[in-house]
């Protein structure tokens, strides 16, 4: 079954902010509620799902969360708009921590534990790209179609080649059909950890370019300045002890600090 793509999924989170209800929920009611909630889509590994032996590093991350502020975790398990208008979850995670891009979401964003973008996914034995400036010549480059990757190297004149998810892009990489593909860190890690006969390295051909690269932090609905407080520090304890890193290790993902 396909999975969400990383990008994908970040539109699905920015849905999660437009349409959660808008009800406050300071931190003196979730600790009388004895529960703090999560909205988190069922079948999006690496990130989180329903099912199966795991659960995602979001779920996980977002249990050790709950724990430190003092409370059990609820998940709402969201699909879709009218799913989401029910749901009442009082926070997402990697929420994409600016505010500019939060500005017409209802999310409020906490101190951000760790960083993302896009980078270039190539097999581990090419020793042909080394930069951007290797692309134009390097042969198809797969990306997502509608992105702000493939805007950028359709402007400079790479021949790019779309699919829909980023590990379909991944397996037209190991096969030698793309000479490599513009997709997150994460989805690297995670297709690394179930393909190790094929692995994939990534090569920072976008470090410069500010709309694809992002921090994450903890998207919250309308919290009072306790609840912020109180998520930021346990955002503290977390990644002092290795807590968070350690969660997205288990699926692959190295989490680079925040930027």
């Amino acid at each position: 079954m396909k999975r969400l793509s990383s990008w994908r999924f970040i539109i699905f989170l920015f849905a999660v902010a437009l349409t959660t209800p808008a009800l406050a929920r300071p931190l003196e009611q979730v600790k009388e509620s004895g529960a703090i909630a999560l909205c988190a889509h069922p079948n999006a590994l690496p990130f989180s799902a329903k099912d199966g032996a795991l659960h995602g590093f979001q779920v996980e991350t977002a249990r050790a969360l709950a724990q430190a502020v003092g409370v059990a975790l609820e998940t709402h398990w969201t699909v879709a708009a009218h799913d989401l208008n029910r749901a009442d979850c009082d926070f997402v995670l990697d929420a994409i921590a600016d505010p500019e891009a939060q500005a017409e979401s209802r999310l409020t964003l906490s101190k951000p534990y760790g960083s993302s973008g896009v980078t270039l996914a190539v097999r581990a034995d090419n020793d042909m790209i080394h930069g951007f400036g290797d692309l134009a010549g390097a042969g198809k480059i797969g990306i997502l179609p509608g992105s702000m990757a493939a805007m950028i190297l359709g402007q400079h004149g790479v021949h790019t080649s779309p699919a829909g998810f980023e590990s379909d892009l991944l397996d037209e990489v190991a096969a030698g059909d793309l000479a490599g593909a513009a997709v997150t860190p994460t989805a690297i890690g995670y297709y690394n950890a179930g393909h190790a006969a094929h692995p994939m390295k990534a090569v920072a051909t976008f470090a410069d370019q500010r709309d694809l690269n992002w921090n994450l932090a903890v998207g919250i609905v309308n919290p009072d300045a306790a609840l912020i407080a109180a998520i930021d520090a346990a955002l503290d304890k977390l990644v002092a002890a290795g807590t968070i890193k350690a969660i997205y290790a288990r699926y692959g993902v190295d989490l680079a600090p925040p930027r």
